[in-house]
């Protein structure tokens, strides 16, 4: 019988693609949702355990998440008088990849054990320099009741660097697992691993090899699989959007972390105040050219983009990579190395509109522009100077001795009418007090100085956006 070439090579093509195919269902039996509109993926779920709709924290009182009816997402309400219980998935994993978000209360200190015992630490950790095995991000320590007295933990590893947000901020988690290998008779013959952590995508954890269960294990019998468990005894957290991609045999090779490894970044630490022209690449593609980073000892930096007297963006831990800019002929650009927080598009700090409903300038072609550079304060810190609608501009932001976000003040002289000062943009934005507003539950924004001028809050093209009356001076507070 007469096959054609082309039928010949198809049907080639076909057999090389579900063998592919037959190889991968061997690897990974997919990625699933855990649901969360009820609780039935989880074993004998304890009271301190419910789905909600929506959680807020309250930042003035240690361990409350204020929530609502609805579902979509985990809610764990554990104090001193509510003392909760931990929860387990009905479902057991081997070798697995978690991803999710989770927000943490004040003060609140929870984890996630893999197979129900290799802890990975979650705790409000907001503002720490010096993050241990029990901060958030950390692999929790060992213990051994056998050794002296004050030594019974020993081990533990902490995060490279701390890349936590602020309670009630929603986080984001991924973590690679290797379960242990046994040999056919049942015998340990390779620990546990954790391959990678990644906290609100900064890689805190890698190659992590686990000696042991880590303490308050469900017990230490090192096994091929076991169930995810969500500790619940220690205080307030909440879950959503976790995925799950189990493993149903070994997984393959890590080809990322052999690839991480051959990566050598050129890094720019700031253990004084620092300032590194650069250009910068945001999200979305677009290039600043004429960007300012200003890093600090407190490990909160940011950067000032010159072309529009907007900060676009902050970030905690560690402050510059310089290999896109110093490696070879090099392309001009730094990257940021904590974890990051942008605000959208750079558009002009300061504009002067019509009426407080009148639509925000996207650049400053008509409005007389004139950056004037920067001086540096005694400590180091610039204070960026420009024109701009008639106004001269002194700009100056300085991080918070705590760590948990940064301070910005503006100032202008000349005729300030009609001028306005955008403060922030975003899907949502809520005035959770008094002059303080939760914007997407990425950051936090608090007004502390505007000379009497009232914040307003308007609907812009799908989304909210604040402003203010620009009435001389005005200053503010991003905490993330």
């Amino acid at each position: 019988m007469y096959i054609s070439k082309s039928f010949e090579q198809l049907t080639i093509s076909a057999i090389i693609i579900c063998t592919i195919c037959l190889m991968l269902s061997h690897q990974a039996d997919g990625q699933s949702l855990v649901p969360l509109d009820d609780l039935s993926s989880f074993q004998d779920p304890g009271e301190s355990w419910k789905i909600v709709g929506n959680v807020t924290a309250d930042l003035a009182n240690s361990n409350v998440l204020e929530n609502s009816k609805g579902t979509g997402i985990l809610l764990n309400i554990s104090d001193e008088e509510r003392h909760g219980s931990d929860l387990f998935t009905k479902r057991e994993y081997g070798d697995m990849d978690l991803e999710l978000e989770y927000m943490m209360a004040v003060g609140s200190n929870s984890g996630i054990y893999l197979q129900g015992r290799y802890e990975l630490q979650l705790e409000d950790t907001w503002g720490a320099s010096n993050p241990t095995s029990a901060n958030n991000g950390g692999i929790y320590e060992y213990w051994d009741d056998s050794h002296p007295e004050g030594d019974q933990g020993y081990g533990g590893h902490p995060p490279r660097q701390n890349a936590s947000r602020a309670p009630g901020l929603w986080q984001h988690l991924e973590i690679s697992f290797q379960a242990p290998r046994f040999s056919d008779s049942g015998k340990k013959i390779e620990n546990a691993r954790i391959l990678l952590v990644k906290l609100n995508g900064v890689i805190v954890q890698d190659n992590v090899e686990l000696l042991a269960p880590t303490r308050g294990a469900i017990d230490k019998q090192e096994k091929a699989s076991g169930p995810l468990r969500f500790q619940g005894d220690h205080g307030a957290v909440a879950f959503r959007n976790i995925k799950i991609t189990n493993y149903d045999k070994p997984r393959p090779k890590d080809e990322e972390a052999e690839r991480r490894n051959q990566i050598y970044p050129i890094l720019i630490d700031a253990p004084i105040n620092k300032v590194v022209h650069s250009f910068m690449d945001l999200a979305g593609g677009k290039r600043l050219v004429h960007a300012v980073s200003v890093g600090s000892p407190q490990q909160i930096h940011y950067t000032y983009d010159m072309d529009s007297g907007m900060i676009v963006q902050v970030w905690r831990g560690g402050f510059l990579n310089a290999a896109p800019m110093w490696h070879s002929r090099g392309d001009g650009s730094s990257r940021p190395v904590g974890a990051m927080q942008q605000f959208g598009e750079p558009v002009p700090a300061i504009a002067k509109l019509s009426s407080p409903q009148a639509a925000w300038p996207t650049n400053n072609l008509d409005s007389g522009y004139r950056p004037k550079g920067y001086v540096l304060d005694k400590h180091g810190r610039p204070q960026f100077r420009y024109l701009t609608e008639d106004v001269s501009v002194l700009d100056a932001s300085k991080a918070l001795s705590d760590g948990r976000g940064i301070s910005r003040e503006i100032a202008v002289k000349g005729s300030s009418e009609d001028l306005y000062i955008r403060l922030a943009e975003g899907d949502t934005i809520v005035e959770i007090s008094e002059g303080t507003y939760l914007i997407d539950k990425s950051y936090y924004l608090r007004l502390d100085k505007a000379h009497g001028a009232k914040p307003i809050v308007r609907n812009v093209d799908g989304g909210r956006e604040l402003i203010i009356p620009l009435r001389g001076e005005i200053g503010y507070t991003i905490l993330f």
